[in-house]
């Protein structure tokens, strides 16, 4: 049984599900809606556990996952929605042991998702030009995730370069969350090992154009493709069953493309997706299957 400890981030929840986040400090008071809690009556808890306060409120209290923490934590930067933070580790294949590469920092949800991906034996360099944002991010990584030691922070301008760690070893994947990632892809080029993989977000049609150019003109990128996510939920109360009114529907588009050897693949071939060309394989109407 794990249980809730002075200093950590939580979250408490009341019957209707919403979520207010609070750092336990022994001695502080938790305050809602002229209801109060003390820390001390929430540290040593059980995660997960109900609690009450002065005036009977009962709330459970949680350690929050990833994706509720970077909903809630204090931010610099707009941060990036969950249903996004989970793909694109997958799309980018962020591995364990991999060697990533991002930019920007902003307020650190992103880099929280490729740290947990590359694990303990993988490395991520990350480029954060404002100030103010870099030190949001670190303070919001610590307090999700600890001390962490294979991140590599940066006050630099990833339009300008992407400068190689000191064993001058390249990246396996080039992650970027920019207004302008065109900006950056000459120097992806240069930074990613042969087959690494480039990803970058961005929330307009016009700057995915741009991209997807300066991916073309780089003359070593393959496998271009550009996708969104809607993500939908459900309201399930016995046989009542229905889409929710409101949606998370567009938030941004992703690119992905891999560094190849030139020569077999335009830079605008993209992957067949599964099920494409299921038509041509079906019978007409009338007509029975072969099989």
């Amino acid at each position: 049984m794990t249980r809730l400890t002075n200093g950590e981030r939580i979250h408490l929840v009341d019957k209707k599900g919403r979520q207010y986040a609070l750092t336990l400090k022994a001695g502080d008071t938790f305050q809602f809606s002229g209801q109060k809690i003390v820390h001390d009556e929430l540290i040593g808890r059980p995660d997960g556990t109900v609690v009450t306060l002065s005036g009977g409120k009962k709330m459970l209290a949680l350690r929050p996952t990833l994706g509720e923490y970077v909903l809630k934590m204090p931010r610099g930067a707009q941060v990036l929605y969950p249903k996004d933070l989970a793909l694109i580790p997958m799309w980018a294949d962020v591995y364990p042991g991999a060697r990533v590469f991002e930019a920007g920092t902003g307020s650190g949800a992103l880099t929280m998702a490729l740290l947990r991906a590359v694990g303990p034996r993988g490395l991520v360099v990350t480029y954060e030009m404002r100030e103010d944002f870099a030190r949001t991010a670190l303070t919001n990584i610590d307090r999700y995730m600890g001390p962490v030691v294979n991140l590599i922070t940066e006050r630099k301008n990833a339009y300008e370069g992407i400068e190689l760690p000191a064993d001058g070893v390249p990246f396996d994947r080039v992650v970027l969350d920019l207004p302008e990632p065109w900006q950056v892809v000459p120097h992806a080029a240069k930074a990613l090992r042969s087959g690494g993989i480039y990803l970058s977000f961005v929330p307009t049609v016009p700057q995915v154009v741009q991209t997807v150019e300066a991916l073309e003109q780089a003359m070593v990128f393959g496998m271009v493709h550009t996708f969104e996510t809607l993500l939908r939920t459900w309201s399930v109360q016995g046989r009542s069953v229905r889409p929710d009114h409101r949606m998370v529907a567009h938030s941004g588009f992703i690119t992905v493309a891999r560094k190849v050897e030139p020569g077999l693949l335009s830079s605008s071939s993209a992957p067949e997706i599964e099920g494409d060309n299921l038509s041509d394989d079906r019978p007409e109407a009338g007509e029975e299957s072969s099989s």
